[in-house]
């Protein structure tokens, strides 16, 4: 289904060579000046200086074309040479109700298929999540919903970090409190118990009583040291206790991933990609793309044209050690090995920009991915306090992530409570819905790249640029429709079937104008990947119906056939709000 701004454009483009000019001068976009028109066109600008001819005098050419027109009620030449357009009211229904009638709501989805893998999470195992993971996981959520509404295969990867040697330390720590443990027996050949030695509260309380250790005890950290190394070469006890770590973390990460409804595909881990190191680093040395720089192996990936130093991406260390990048290149051999994806997008802090240039080019210089594969660096922004600086808990710490869903939460369970008599325990639910809108819209609605600031009385509001504000005009539709069903006897399946009429006002006009932008907004989303395209749209949707909402009586309409079309177009308008917060990774409850 095309969008209407190439529809409006063809009918432009046809009276621009109607009038004997060309027809690539009809581009139309939406007016800049909404008080004066919906659409317009300032190819005439362009033709001025083609034909030698005074923009207006062409826009007075055009228009007259225009004018004969059925999509327009409105087409007229400003000076310079602007074409100020309105459509006619049985254009703007005639698209909606294709619109209606689409699966997708007029979304042109690809015909071909990319495979795309999304790197979002990067949480570290033993380790609770805190705010600092919020924003990929969200956002990387929603590019995954994006992409595939929009006809990718997708898959989504946490790529957990498990090696290295912040296990060494954890497993150390234990070794120091329960030396009699049988993991720690070499001469041990039974079965280790299936329930781990500790539980996730420990395990995190480990972990940094470990590290301090580390760096004030030189004997402690060598301890660390050979119990990463002797996990690394999978020495059974230790091996066994590792596989403790990942079962007890990896629970507890789901449980954490649930609350903020995000899922993945793939829980893929650093540890992962180990086996398929050794063979990737002979091929580089063999094929010549590697060679020993002050002991260490690296690959140089500077190019000509850099206006800034890009070192070389380092291999191994002068020890022979691996690397962060000697992992991440070999995730991807893995990747391609298993899943040969066209694309893949890392969603992950923008600080680390330089690290993904060194090794995306690294990858493609050397070949470890196929050419023509898109690796894409998403880099977010921080999340920042009302003073500007990192979220921090009110003590100063950095904020474990439940313990920040637990506080909007019962931000809203309050605010519901004092404005409505509710039961407590669907209160309860309610605000954990209203909550999530309130954290991921809050996060999204801005640019991925820039730092925000995490406002807890702006996000929970009802009222302005928020997601409780999506999700009360949602629950005011389907607050109507209940009425109208419940009234009318009718069925949701009734509803639609109801025909939609040419709109009878400006309010009504401007609603299904603004339901157009949907499929525009989405697939710009997708090519930039940039959720808050859609964030946008929601936004003026919202605002759009409940100005509506507030001109027209539409239960109250005396004409059938009109109240009729009311209710249709307030159903497509639920539909289409909803499928958008779908996206963004949240739903809206029936009622608040």
């Amino acid at each position: 289904m095309e969008h209407i701004l190439d529809l409006i454009g063809d009918y432009v483009g046809e009276a621009f060579e109607t009038a004997g000019f060309d027809r690539k001068l009809g581009k139309v976009t939406v007016s800049s000046r909404p008080d004066l028109c919906e659409y317009q066109c300032n190819g005439a600008m362009a033709g001025a200086k083609l034909y030698h001819r005074p923009p207006i005098q062409i826009a007075e050419a055009v228009v007259d074309v225009l004018s004969g027109m059925d999509a327009f009620s409105k087409a007229e030449a400003v000076k310079p040479g602007f074409i100020n357009l309105n459509v006619s009211p049985e254009f703007l229904c005639g698209y909606i109700k294709d619109m209606s009638e689409d699966a997708s709501f007029g979304v042109m989805k690809t015909d071909k298929p990319k495979k795309v893998i999304i790197d979002y999470g990067g949480a570290n195992v033993a380790k609770p999540l805190h705010v600092g993971h919020l924003r990929s996981a969200v956002i990387g959520e929603s590019i995954k919903r994006i992409l595939r509404y929009l006809g990718a295969d997708v898959l989504g990867d946490v790529h957990l970090g498990d090696w290295g040697l912040q296990m060494g330390l954890i497993i150390t720590e234990v070794k120091h409190r329960h030396p009699e443990l049988p993991y720690f027996d070499e001469n041990f050949t039974g079965e280790y118990p299936e329930d781990a030695p500790f539980t996730i509260s420990e395990l995190e309380e480990i972990y940094p009583t470990a590290t301090k250790k580390s760096k004030e005890d030189e004997g402690y950290k060598a301890e660390a040291l050979d119990a990463t190394y002797r996990l690394q070469h999978k020495q059974r006890g230790y091996y066994a206790l590792w596989k403790h770590i990942l079962a007890v973390s990896i629970k507890d990460l789901k449980r954490n991933y649930d609350s903020l409804n995000v899922t993945f595909d793939l829980w893929k881990k650093e540890s992962d990609a180990q086996p398929y190191i050794p063979d990737m680093v002979s091929y580089l040395k063999d094929n010549g793309y590697a060679h020993i720089d002050q002991g260490a192996l690296v690959v140089d990936v500077a190019e000509e044209g850099d206006t800034k130093k890009i070192p070389p991406c380092m291999i191994l260390k002068s020890d022979g050690a691996s690397l962060y990048n000697t992992t991440d290149l070999a995730t991807l051999v893995m990747r391609r090995e298993n899943w040969d994806p066209d694309q893949v997008i890392y969603v992950v802090d923008k600080r680390q920009e330089l690290y993904f240039t060194q090794v995306f080019r690294c990858a493609r210089k050397t070949g470890i991915v196929k050419d023509g594969t898109d690796l894409r660096f998403l880099g977010f922004g921080t999340m920042n306090g009302k003073d500007g600086k990192p979220f921090k808990t009110r003590q100063g710490g950095v904020m474990r992530l439940e313990l920040l869903i637990r506080d909007i939460n019962e931000e809203m369970y309050r605010k519901i409570m004092e404005n409505h008599e509710a039961d407590p325990e669907e209160a309860r639910k309610t605000a954990q819905i209203i909550a999530l809108s309130a954290i991921k819209y809050g996060d999204l609605s801005n640019q991925a790249s820039k730092d925000y600031i995490f406002d807890v009385d702006k996000f929970t509001s009802f009222e302005g640029n928020t997601g409780p504000y999506l999700l009360y005009t949602i629950v005011r539709i389907k607050s109507i429709l209940r009425k109208y069903l419940s009234e009318t006897g009718r069925t949701e399946e009734d509803i639609r079937g109801l025909k939609i009429l040419p709109p009878q006002g400006d309010a009504e006009k401007a609603l299904l104008l603004s339901l157009t932008g949907f499929a525009p907004a989405v697939e710009a989303a997708g090519e930039e990947l940039a959720p808050h395209r859609i964030c946008g749209f929601l936004y003026q949707l919202s605002n759009e119906f409940n100005h509506f909402y507030h001109e027209t009586k539409i239960l109250a309409e005396e004409k059938e056939a009109q109240r009729e079309s009311y209710i249709a177009e307030l159903e497509l308008t639920r539909e289409v709000l909803e499928q958008g917060i779908d996206l963004l990774g949240f739903s809206a409850p029936e009622k608040m």
